[in-house]
């Protein structure tokens, strides 16, 4: 079962990018499961040279917001506050 992730909408098209394959498929909004988001990972299927989205990733899609949001904190972190003074 091969896994993509959601980049981005552009309209009323959302464009998922399969990382291991090295491609992107456009879907209509309409056809994504209920509760898609950005950075939502689907399960996909491969069938006739198509992929299709059989459901959501919930475990990966969970670790992979938590990953961003400690990568975050550690910036945030790290920060020292604007270089630029405030008058």
């Amino acid at each position: 079962m091969k896994k993509g992730i959601l980049d981005r909408f552009e309209g009323e098209q959302a464009v998922i990018l399969i990382e291991e394959d090295k491609e992107e498929i456009i879907v209509q909004k309409s056809e994504l499961p209920p509760n898609s988001k950005k950075n939502t990972i689907f399960k996909l299927k491969k069938q006739n040279g198509e992929y299709r989205i059989t459901g959501i990733d919930d475990t990966a899609t969970n670790q992979a917001s938590a990953k961003s949001a400690s990568l975050m904190d550690q910036l945030r972190a790290k920060s020292k506050g604007s270089k630029f003074k405030r008058s």
